[in-house]
């Protein structure tokens, strides 16, 4: 099986070794994310039709329901994962003979914020499918925010905090640079606006890519309102954005 990092949304930012990957593919396990999500669906399907082999076989796997407001997060992700594996290995034994060669198509970069290389460790320790598993790394968010707002992850001689929207608020307190992922909400409100920049990225490399940076006491209401207003109109987003203190 091979972890194919598909970039952020631009199919010209397949990197040359995920596009060779990817041609010689025999087998493309897909994640069923509903309706909502159907523009994703199409910008992997112009994917494959660039890069992949004629004749690519696409087997579309369902996903198991996931609590989104659950009591104790960490127990529900961790059922979530053992429920996923056992799906994806039924479909591996089902729809992938030992000579032929699968993949998923992950968004980003396998290692940053993807949970597939967990759930392929949860299979191979369970005993469910005997797999081999090569990552192609692809560009990720963090790195396409960057390049779109031309400023450097870090700052000199500068540590830089990876998290979640959901832990922002308490671990902002003593950072220099912070990048945040999955945030649902608008956690940077929370903060104090006077502390910190923000470059914010939304949608990043496609068509509706939205991008607003500045100071966050200027800036951050300007930010909450235009994610409210592009989820609504598409029914998802996917954001990211990095904070800088202010010196």
């Amino acid at each position: 099986m091979l972890l194919i990092g598909m970039g952020v949304g631009d199919p010209a930012s397949l990197t040359h070794e995920a596009s060779a990957a990817l041609a010689g593919v025999d087998v493309l396990f897909t994640i069923d994310k509903g309706p909502a999500k159907g523009d994703l669906n199409a910008l992997r399907a112009e994917i494959c039709a660039r890069y992949a082999r004629p004749g690519l076989r696409v087997v579309e796997v369902s996903e198991p329901d996931r609590d989104r407001a659950p009591v104790d997060y960490q127990a529900e992700v961790r059922r979530w994962h053992a429920a996923r594996a056992e799906v994806w290995a039924q479909a591996l034994l089902t729809e992938l003979d030992e000579p032929a060669r699968g993949a998923f198509l992950v968004w980003g970069d396998p290692a940053l914020y993807d949970s597939s290389l967990r759930i392929f460790d949860d299979i191979r320790a369970r005993g469910l499918v005997d797999v081999e598993v090569t990552v192609i790394p692809g560009i990720s968010s963090v790195q396409a925010l960057t390049a779109r707002h031309r400023v450097p992850l870090n700052t000199v001689g500068g540590a830089v905090h990876v998290t979640t929207g959901r832990r922002l608020a308490a671990e902002a307190d003593g950072q220099d640079s912070v990048v945040v992922m999955l945030d649902g909400a608008t956690a940077w409100l929370d903060l104090d606006a006077g502390r910190w920049d923000i470059y914010w990225g939304a949608y990043l490399g496609g068509a509706d890519e939205i991008t607003i940076a500045g100071p966050l006491a200027e800036v951050g209401a300007e930010i909450a309102a235009a994610k409210q207003a592009a989820r609504a109109r598409k029914g998802w987003i996917m954001d990211v954005y990095l904070l800088r203190r202010r010196r």
